[in-house]
């Protein structure tokens, strides 16, 4: 896929856990020739975990992108007025980006950023990563699903047993999702 002419934006929130995969996809989205811009919540830039320490990531996803993240919702809030995002995505999202994102909520450089880019009426793509999509969250997927603009990577249970109302993204999927929303259309099926 070639995506020269197109600039991404890539917000990362706090599900920790997903960081290798979506670093991997990071560089796979660079490799296109997307100028890719990256946005970090303030979980995602403030918070070690055991998956790594939030400066590395930082560091890492501008020696990715040759961009310096935005970190602060002051800088998110040009997204808007400048209509430089050709899709944001959100990678992971998480359920309280979720639950904020469908309520309206403006409390982060992501969630600012989101607000921002859809204002301009281009797609936002989310990649879903939440302990509760089939619990409390279910009502905020479906709000969003059926929102202009916003667009899923697919997604389905991650470990039913253990798990039973965990879903995250089928992050192999991210391409082609891209390139659907892109088109103005959700890639299916969305629930796998």
């Amino acid at each position: 896929m070639c995506l020269k002419d197109k600039t991404i934006g890539i917000a990362f929130t706090g599900s920790f856990c997903t960081y290798t995969k979506a670093f991997e996809q990071l560089e796979i989205l660079a490799q296109t020739g997307a100028d890719i811009r990256t946005i970090f919540s303030n979980a995602s830039q403030s918070f070690d975990s055991r998956f790594g320490k939030a400066e590395y990531f930082i560091k890492r996803a501008e020696e990715i992108t040759h961009h310096a993240p935005i970190l602060t919702i002051p800088d998110a809030e040009p997204i808007g007025p400048g209509g430089f995002l050709d899709l944001l995505l959100i990678m992971p999202c998480t359920g309280n980006t979720i639950a904020k994102l469908a309520n309206g909520i403006t409390d982060s450089p992501v969630l600012m950023a989101a607000k921002a880019h859809l204002r301009n009426e281009k797609p936002l793509l989310l990649s879903v990563s939440t302990n509760d999509a089939l619990g409390m969250n279910m009502k905020n997927i479906g709000l969003l699903m059926n929102t202009k603009n916003i667009y899923f990577v697919p997604f389905g249970q991650d470990n039913p047993s253990k798990k039973p109302n965990s879903m995250i993204a089928r992050i192999d999927l991210l391409l082609p999702s891209i390139a659907a929303a892109l088109n103005g259309r959700q890639y299916q099926p969305v629930i796998q």
